[in-house]
């Protein structure tokens, strides 16, 4: 990392955040503010609930444009990462889900970018999460960020939000969509909810397994972050992202590396009872997605493959 953490406002020294994070709470944004404070570079949080004073999280409500604390505060902010996002895999796809869905994206990025183009002093670059569910269902068509958005709901969602972030450019920011794919670690999301049955041997594939399904390591992400902050040549989509496999080839990689078998598929049709709408979008479709940006800008994989990715993040 390459910023001070200090700026000088009349003669005395004061410090500032360097990086503002929202969606701290979860996996990606917590595991990046213990990243940047292990890099010893200051880091703010936005946060709903109430602050306590003199902490570095900040109050907001992005549905209401409210934010509690002086402006004044953010003007030393150099980098906005935005990662606020409803959890897709949480419950079934109703009408309410799927506008919570929307609206904790969308919304809160376009409330995100009101408070930017407040300050005195704006960011040098917005991260804004987005995902490669831009993409949509796509068989074996490899996929780079010039590539198309699909049809349905989660490239909807997606285009809307790129867009609501695409916004502060017009404020002279920088912006990256950080187009996600699978985050695979053991403290958190898709990969801790598959370990307990797999370490079971009662894994298996989903639907036919022939899916193709974009993933990358938790601290691969990190760094990539890191990477897009300090690249200002580096803006638009980036697909964040390793080597794609298929989800049968997931399936017999974390498999063999925990020594168990994988012989319990879970069947199309058991998985759209189970799920609905959301099986179809979010776990049987098809994206292969290919780190392209991040490559051509000289970004190097340090773990390309599952079974690197496994030894890292997951004790066998």
């Amino acid at each position: 990392m390459h910023w001070p953490n200090c700026n000088v406002s009349g003669e005395a020294l004061e410090i500032f955040p360097q990086v503002l994070v929202s969606g701290a709470s979860g996996l990606v944004g917590h595991a990046l503010h213990n990243h940047f404070a292990a890099s010893a570079v200051s880091c703010a949080t936005l946060t709903r609930h109430t602050a306590q004073p003199g902490s570095s999280a900040y109050f907001w409500d992005p549905y209401h444009f409210q934010f509690r604390e002086g402006m004044r505060r953010l003007n030393g902010i150099r980098a906005v990462i935005h990662l606020s996002g409803d959890n897709l895999t949480k419950g079934r796809w109703t009408a309410a889900k799927k506008q919570r869905i929307r609206e904790s994206r969308v919304r809160t990025t376009q409330s995100l970018v009101e408070l930017l183009s407040r300050l005195e002093q704006r960011p040098e670059v917005l991260l804004c999460a987005s995902a490669v569910g831009f993409y949509g269902d796509r068989g074996d068509e490899i996929l780079s960020e010039d590539s198309s958005s699909g049809d349905g709901f989660l490239p909807e969602v997606c285009r809307e939000w790129e867009a609501a972030a695409e916004a502060a450019s017009d404020l002279g920011i920088r912006v990256v969509h950080l187009r996600l794919g699978v985050v695979l670690a053991c403290e958190g999301g898709a990969l801790a909810k598959m370990l307990p049955l797999f370490r079971l041997g009662l894994g298996g594939n989903l639907g036919s397994g022939r899916q193709w399904m974009s993933w990358i390591a938790l601290p691969t992400l990190l760094e990539i972050v890191e990477f897009c902050m300090n690249r200002h040549q580096i803006q638009g989509p980036v697909n964040v992202v390793a080597n794609p496999v298929t989800n049968a080839e997931f399936t017999l990689s974390l498999a063999r590396h925990l020594h168990r078998l994988a012989v319990v598929p879970a069947p199309a049709f058991a998985l759209r009872i189970a799920f609905g709408e959301m099986a179809d979008a979010a776990l049987l479709s098809s994206t292969r997605a290919i780190p392209a940006k991040l490559l051509q800008a000289g970004f190097v994989l340090k773990l390309p493959t599952l079974q690197d990715a496994f030894q890292q993040i997951l004790p066998a």
